[in-house]
Order: structure tokens, then sequence, then C-alpha cells
């Protein structure tokens, strides 16, 4: 890939381009003058435990489990009848 030669302009900031527009990268300094940039997607701290060997293995049982038991209509009145008789 060619090197590109970028001005960086007053208020510190370069443009990499509209086809980054809004992504997100990490910039890691390498040395004093030299950045390396790359793209990334970024994990919110309350959905990192949906990323758990554990979270993977209950969903990995929700699957196998939707897949043995085919879909079947639902007796919403009989329904009511078992939360009525718990009550």
């Amino acid at each position: 890939m060619p090197v590109e030669i970028k001005t960086v302009g007053a208020s510190g900031q370069i443009s990499l381009g509209k086809q980054y527009a809004g992504r997100t990268v990490t910039v890691d300094r390498v040395a004093e003058g030299v950045w390396t940039i790359k793209t990334a997607q970024v994990i919110p701290d309350d959905e990192l435990w949906l990323h758990t060997p554990e979270a993977r293995a209950s969903l990995d049982r929700a699957l196998d489990w939707s897949r043995s038991h085919p879909r079947s209509e639902t007796d919403l009145k009989a329904v009511a009848r078992k939360v009525r008789r718990k009550r």
C-alpha cells in the first residue's frame, strides 16, 4: 500500500478519509512521532459477560435445545391457569 502524506491541522487532527468516518480506532504510540492506527470494535463493559466461555456455553445449550424441541402453539389459557394455581 502506498504511503500517504498528511498534515496535522492546528487542532492536532488528521483526516483518514470518509471511508473511516464514524469508525472506532486504536492509536498505538510506537515511538516519538510514530503511531499505528487500527480500526477496532469495542465491547461496552456491561456487555463483556456475553463474551465469556460460560455465556457461550449457555447459548450453545439453548440453541441445541431449540433444535431438538420443535415450535408449538402455546395455550395461553392453560398457562394462565397454572399461574393462578401457584398463587
